[in-house]
């Protein structure tokens, strides 16, 4: 076995020995690395998908052969043997073929307002629209009952973590202004929970990461160090509009059933219909406390928005621009150097704490020295 010339940048340690080569070989044979039958889905699209302008990984190629067969390299340092993550196989990443940029490719039943819901909140040029970007919906070639909506690709919220207080500000301004978006043009998400909030991170990987092993560099052989959010600007936009309603004109915003990933508001019921916008304030003010307040210290300055997001009677929970509104209030009176403090987790020891706290002084001294010296 050889190892290609090619792949001199591997690490020494993606060179196996013999023996572990002829054990990773039998493994492969066995199928270990197999493509997945949720990845089957998207090989089985790849050409209709290289048609309309989008490369999927070389995993996904018709006549996919693993690159390390025949060789000593290990198949965790080869990129085609990054499979899709478990339980998202209803996206895949791709690159536009004009540009190279990546983007996000997700499947959907055509029986839903999913796409027609996010291509008209797409539509619209508002400096509040925090919804996510549609490029293009395609029908599917094989299944007369999906679709393939393309969108940019998008990191979770919160992948890297958030870091400072001002991480937190500016994912509350965002949402909130999100939100006031969506409730101004009748549209109520339904399934706010931080897995449908995205973010994009390019700032924070100016040299770029791979889509699924997100640590990693683009071939995916080595860890990658995000740029910090409070010196780079990051669009957090919400994502997935499956549940979503959309009340045109007079239409009641009253509905039906038990859906979403929070569940905790008290009037979800699939008998009594509640009010859909109501929902949405409850289930963001209580991404709020669940993500912020119960996790970090210094978070006061939000319980006064959290407690009246999630006000147990709903008729009594402000609107989003009424929230908007408070917010901005309550963000007036914080001082500019909190923002740049480091968020400390209520679950710290205290010795640690102290440790850490001592560190981000020093490094908030040598921040102001810089634009002292500037």
């Amino acid at each position: 076995m050889s190892v290609p010339e090619k792949q001199k940048r591997l690490p020494s340690y993606a060179i196996l020995d013999e023996e572990a080569a002829q054990g990773y070989e039998q493994l492969t044979h066995q199928g270990v690395y197999d493509l997945l039958p949720t990845e089957l889905f998207w090989q089985a699209r790849q050409p209709f998908l290289y048609e309309h302008g989008y490369q999927l990984r070389p995993r996904y190629s018709p006549n996919w052969d693993p690159s390390w067969k025949g060789t000593r390299l290990d198949p965790t340092f080869c990129e085609d043997s990054i499979m899709l993550v478990v339980g998202n196989y209803q996206v895949i990443d791709a690159r536009k073929l004009k540009d190279n940029k990546l983007v996000a490719i997700k499947q959907f039943r055509n029986d839903t307002q999913e796409a027609r819901i996010a291509q008209f909140l797409s539509s619209i040029t508002d400096p509040l629209n925090h919804c996510v970007t549609i490029h293009e919906v395609l029908s599917d070639p094989f299944d007369p009952q999906l679709s393939l909506m393309v969108m940019p690709y998008l990191r979770p919220c919160r992948d890297p973590d958030f870091a400072t207080i001002g991480d937190v500000v500016d994912f509350v301004n965002q949402t909130l202004e999100g939100l006031v978006f969506m409730h101004r043009h009748n549209v109520a998400h339904r399934d706010i929970a931080v897995e449908n909030i995205m973010m994009d991170a390019a700032s924070l990987y100016p040299g770029g990461h791979h889509p699924v092993r997100r640590h990693y560099t683009p071939d995916g052989l080595y860890e990658v160090t995000p740029l910090p959010r409070g010196d780079h600007s990051v669009t957090y936009l919400y994502v997935d509009f499956g549940l979503s309603s959309w009340f045109p004109g007079d239409a009641s915003p009253y509905v039906v059933g038990r859906v979403g990933r929070d569940k905790q508001a008290p009037e979800l019921s699939s008998t009594v219909p509640y009010n859909a916008f109501k929902l949405d304030i409850f289930t963001l003010g209580n991404l709020y406390s669940q993500e912020f307040e119960q996790r970090y210290n210094g978070m006061q300055f939000l319980i006064p928005l959290i407690d009246n997001m999630r006000q147990p009677r709903p008729e009594l929970r402000p609107t989003a621009a009424q929230l908007l509104a408070q917010w901005e209030e309550i963000k007036a009176d914080l001082k500019e150097s909190l923002f740049r403090w480091r968020l400390g987790p209520k679950t710290e020891p205290a010795v640690e704490r102290v440790l850490n706290d001592t560190v981000a002084i020093a490094r908030e001294g040598i921040y102001h020295l810089r634009k002292f010296v500037r």
